[in-house]
């Protein structure tokens, strides 16, 4: 997901995707450990989601408290 499909999504989409981003970590942390993905990078990229996806969101709460 990239940074310009990031920023068009609303604040409860956001919060919305972390949550199922971190459920689809998960169970790609466990699958991975039960048997080897075949592309392990998939946990990397979904860590890089999620990071993403809170770095906008802790953006959006930052300006909200600026601008009250």
């Amino acid at each position: 997901m990239k940074s310009s499909e990031i920023k068009e999504l609303a604040t409860p989409e956001l919060e919305e995707r972390i949550s199922e981003e971190k459920i689809l970590l998960t169970k790609l942390k466990l699958n991975h450990a039960v048997s080897p993905l075949d592309n392990p990078n998939r946990i990397v990229v979904t860590r890089k989601v999620i990071a993403r996806l809170k770095t906008e969101l802790r953006k959006r709460q930052l300006s909200e408290k600026t601008n009250s």
